[in-house]
């Protein structure tokens, strides 16, 4: 007799692996299409407001759009970190000044019958980190939490520093040194032995229909494994649960903000963009906001078609503006590369609903490009240009 419960556990591994490579692949093919609606439906509601003729609740009814686009957004984003296609915007900041910010939301979330408390590191806590990632764990767990108490509770959420040592970081795969410690702790149902090794599968539920997706806690797990962190779980069935999520701290100095512009400050001086875009949504938009704004815009739809495009401007282009990934064989990275053989000093932003590791290829940006992730805000798609030709246009004012 043959014992076959080993090759039969790694089997089920197996196919447990291909099925969440598959759920990946769709999640984030339906995300990167719903970034290209949503890119166009926020710059849309963006052009109208520039308008000075609206009444007041017209104008309150395009803010409750861009509202709702925006949490759209967030959740295409929480797609693409399941499918691990999200790029990450990393800076550096405090753990505990991130949980103080939350606070209030989290109480409007959470409900008047759940009591938040905070118990905060006496000392900074510096990660590195995205901040909108940093609060979606926050709030997927501070729901998770509400739900295991419909009757009122405790919500704790606690901060501390943990040392890992060698032999501590062999054991759990991580690599050595202090981590930030976030500890989330409700006085709720609990979790049953034999769900807790499934809570985070994406679409795994045990609320009702129509009461969750199932993609809160694979968000957290994938988030905290992007930024090189690991979590821990504890839970006894009418004692409530602990989710306790370490982050890797950070000696990297502090980015000094910029403050926040409106989409009125950016004015271009009526250089040249070639924009390539295969949606047509989202280039009738982008290329009406530019225009709006300066910008001599030569709009292509593909690759092939940039490239005619250019030869017919006789190369008198300033700023590339390209989707990473469009049909005719020709993506955003290999067009920029020979626009840039023919004129080395071309400003180049590549844009994408998803990360570009989809295409199967590290983006490497270099000096004089920049990537704009869908959706994007008009306001961000013009801080990038101007970021960019600022140099260019400081030049061509010292002759």
């Amino acid at each position: 007799i043959d014992d076959i419960t080993a090759r039969r556990n790694l089997e089920a591994q197996l196919r447990h692996t291909q099925k969440m490579e598959a759920i990946g692949q769709l999640a984030g093919g339906v995300a990167h299409d719903f970034n290209n609606i949503l890119t166009a439906i926020q710059g849309h509601v963006t052009l109208m407001g520039m308008g000075d003729a609206l009444s007041a609740p017209a104008r309150e009814s395009l803010e409750e759009i861009a509202a709702s686009a925006r949490r759209a957004a967030s959740l295409t984003r929480q797609l693409l970190l399941f499918s691990r296609r999200e790029i990450m915007q990393l800076n550096r900041l405090n753990l505990n000044d991130a949980i103080a910010q939350m606070a209030k939301m989290l109480q409007r979330l959470i409900g008047e019958n759940v009591l938040l408390k905070l118990h905060l590191h006496h000392q900074p806590l510096p990660i590195f980190a995205d901040a909108g990632m940093i609060d979606q764990i926050l709030m997927n767990l501070a729901v998770n939490a509400r739900d295991a108490m419909p009757g009122g509770g405790d919500l704790v959420v606690e901060t501390s520093e943990q040392l890992v040592d060698a032999a501590m970081a062999g054991l759990i795969e991580a690599e050595p040194g202090h981590y930030g410690c976030l500890s989330v702790s409700d006085t709720g149902s609990g979790i049953a032995p034999d769900v807790l090794p499934r809570i985070f599968e994406p679409f795994f539920t045990t609320k009702a229909a129509g009461k969750g997706t199932g993609l809160g806690l694979a968000t957290v797990f994938g988030i905290v494994k992007q930024h090189r962190g690991w979590m821990k779980v504890y839970s006894e069935p009418g004692h409530g649960t602990t989710f306790r999520v370490f982050l890797p701290l950070t000696s990297a100095p502090a980015a000094i903000p910029l403050p926040p512009r409106s989409p009125a400050f950016f004015r271009g001086s009526g250089e040249a963009v070639l924009f390539v875009e295969d949606d047509e949504a989202v280039r009738a938009m982008s290329s009406a906001v530019l225009a709006r704004h300066g910008y001599n815009v030569i709009s292509a739809y593909d690759g092939n078609d940039a490239l005619q495009r250019w030869t017919e401007a006789g190369g008198r282009i300033d700023l590339l503006l390209t989707d990473l990934v469009m049909p005719g064989g020709m993506g955003g990275t290999e067009l920029a590369a020979r626009l840039r053989a023919l004129q080395p000093d071309l400003k180049v932003i590549f844009t994408s609903g998803y990360s570009p590791e989809i295409a199967g290829r590290s983006l490497g940006l270099r000096a004089g490009q920049a990537f704009l992730q869908k959706p994007f805000e008009v306001v961000d798609l013009l801080t990038r240009i101007d970021a960019l030709l600022a140099a260019k246009r400081g030049q061509s004012s010292s002759h």
